[in-house]
């Protein structure tokens, strides 16, 4: 079946959508201790702030993806970016702690649609390496975002103060609202109301989470990536508090976090040219374990600095854009009919290891240092561990398959076509 859209167009639509989760929180954080003393409230307070909006973003996908399999893309889009733009407005006007905390967490469920339909978008109209391209482009266009996100913050916070921070996330939410409106085309082609079905949402998710190949991409793509919710607020306590970096500095050494990210997408962008892309994975997991000793032992044994604090924050970076493409093809390569569900239950995963994260250093270390140094290894280790115990001797079919290969295999409705026992030999090798 020939795409409805252009790699290209696929590519800048799914960026500007799953942006705005990433935006929405970097954006934020230089505001973070600021706000302690503006809303006359504690840093576990505002630490919280951030912590549900996590909540809300990781749970709000696991209803937002199986909507879009039942009721379209676009339609569910529309309506959890509306519910974003309204908690913006929440939080522009927030006159205490609980206001802001309500209008995050309403951020948090809208974003949620970013994730889930960006990804099912590209499942629906590709697979193979040119599901991983897009992919790919995605997370380079992406970069921009988050990269500028901690500066513009800064300066916001510096000049307008934080009100302005939060009126720009408004316009953002319109913005995004507008191109899913005008500029994105449908791409589910057999909606399927019963797929809302809440027995039919559990079958699906059970499915989901016994497919070897599925948890094995969404168990690394949530610890290697994930991790980066966990940075982004343990970060600013450690290079504003610990070193001193004023918000607008931290604003500027954050742009180095998504640069070397950007350079690792260009980087994985031209391997893909030559290497299969489960191959980048194994290489972008040996950074990211690289990086974890850097926090683990060189946090510990070495003065403090801005370079010991953010060097092993670059190397990770680049490392899990090496990891991206290949993790998130492996993870939606069998799941035609549900992409929106895996696509949710995937990110799902993501954010919820990054918020799990969150959560240990917020509850087990009081100090900002010990946490990172113990935190960030500890999901290194987990992303490897899933990676290689879930491992299977068999190449992976259908994540190499070309998308009219798929389109033969399976049928509309995702039932095993006339092709019949070795079609499904096949799906079952690709999913173990």
């Amino acid at each position: 079946m020939k795409p409805l859209m252009s790699e290209t167009r696929t590519a800048v639509i799914g960026a500007l959508i799953v942006a705005l989760g990433s935006v929405s929180m970097a954006l934020y954080t230089p505001a973070m201790p600021a706000l302690v003393e503006v809303l006359h409230t504690t840093p576990a307070a505002i630490k919280m702030s951030l912590s549900v909006y996590l909540f809300g973003f990781a749970f709000a996908q696991l209803v937002c993806g199986p909507l879009s399999d039942a009721f379209g893309r676009r339609p569910v889009a529309l309506g959890f970016f509306s519910i974003y733009v309204l908690g913006s407005v929440i939080a522009v006007f927030s006159p205490s702690i609980i206001w802001l905390l309500i209008g995050r967490a309403l951020q948090g469920i809208g974003v949620a649609a970013g994730v889930a339909i960006s990804r099912a978008i590209v499942r629906d109209q590709f697979t193979g390496q040119s599901s991983a391209r897009i992919m790919n482009l995605i997370g380079l266009m992406l970069a921009v975002g988050p990269a500028v996100s901690p500066t513009i913050g800064g300066v916001l916070l510096s000049t307008l103060g934080w009100h302005a921070i939060f009126l720009v996330m408004v316009v953002y939410g319109i913005v995004a609202l507008l191109v899913i409106g005008l500029w994105c085309v449908e791409t589910n082609a057999a909606p399927d109301p019963t797929q809302a079905y809440p027995g039919q949402v559990l079958r699906n998710y059970a499915m989901l989470l016994m497919d070897r190949g599925f948890m094995r991409g969404s168990l690394v793509l949530g610890c290697a990536v994930g991790a980066f919710y966990t940075m982004a607020v343990i970060l600013p306590f450690v290079l504003m508090e610990k070193i001193g970096l004023t918000p607008t500095q931290f604003g500027l050494v954050m742009l180095s976090q998504t640069g070397f990210y950007a350079l690792g997408a260009a980087v994985t962008g031209r391997l893909l040219r030559r290497i299969e892309v489960m191959r980048l994975v194994p290489v972008g997991l040996m950074l990211v374990a690289v990086s974890a000793l850097g926090f683990g032992f060189g946090l510990r044994l070495l003065p403090l600095s801005l370079y010991t604090a953010m060097g092993p924050v670059l190397i990770w970076a680049f490392g899990s854009a090496l990891v991206i493409p290949g993790a998130t093809t492996a993870a939606l390569a069998g799941f035609p009919k549900v992409a929106g569900a895996a696509s949710a239950l995937a990110g799902f995963l993501q954010i919820g290891a990054g918020l799990s994260g969150t959560a240990v250093a917020a509850l087990l270390f009081s100090d900002p240092l010990t946490a990172l140094a113990t935190v960030m290894p500890s999901m290194a280790l987990l992303a490897l561990l899933a990676h290689f115990a879930l491992a299977s001797k068999r190449k992976n079919r259908l994540v190499a398959a070309a998308p009219e290969e798929l389109e033969t295999a399976v049928d509309p409705a995702g039932a095993v076509g006339a092709g019949g026992e070795e079609i499904e030999r096949v799906m079952h090798r690709g999913r173990g």
